[in-house]
């Protein structure tokens, strides 16, 4: 990543599937679930332009080269869709508190700062590096995910280690209701 004088920063990954999704300069590609718009393509390198309110409310200004990112590319219409919707827009980064066994998955425990504690409720959805999840508990300041195997290797999830940041989504659905109720703008 190349941080420029402006506070902003150009991100350079290899991405797989390049090939196959045949991505174009303007897409959308969620990078550790924030979304990012193509702005350069060679082979399987993307280019992305990164402005300071992202760098600001994600975990993107952190990464270092060789680092291994989630990479989601944009749905295409008449898809299926495998999940939850995940749009992409970052509302906070928060820490692994902790990761504990639970059968053959693990469970692990994540910070929840209180202005986001509406938002996040049991059984309900959130996104973490753009990975969209089931909460399967909540508690004052924290809240927890109960990982099955295959979500433990094919993403980032399976290696953050405790302390370590995470971006955060939080169900658009639960936006838009807490919003309504609170009224908030």
């Amino acid at each position: 990543m190349t941080i420029l004088a402006d506070g902003g920063a150009t991100l350079w990954l290899r991405c797989e599937g390049v090939e196959e999704e045949r991505p174009n300069v303007k897409d959308s590609i969620a990078v550790n679930g924030v979304c990012l718009t193509a702005t350069h393509i060679q082979g399987e390198a993307i280019s992305f332009d990164i402005i300071p309110e992202t760098l600001h409310r994600s975990t993107l200004a952190g990464l270092i080269e060789g680092d291994l990112v989630n990479l989601e590319y944009s749905l295409r219409v008449g898809e299926r869709i495998g999940g939850h919707f995940v749009y992409g827009h970052v509302d906070i980064h928060c820490a692994v508190l902790a990761r504990t066994p639970e059968g053959q998955g693990e469970r692990v425990r994540f910070e929840l700062p209180r202005d986001f504690t509406p938002y996040i409720v049991e059984k309900g959805y959130v996104s973490v590096d753009g990975v969209s999840l089931t909460v399967a508990a909540v508690g004052d300041g924290w809240f927890e995910l109960a990982l099955i195997p295959e979500t433990l290797a094919r993403t980032t999830l399976g290696t953050r280690a405790v302390g370590e940041a995470v971006n955060i989504e939080i169900d658009p659905l639960a936006r838009y209701a807490v919003a309504a109720v609170l009224g908030l703008r």
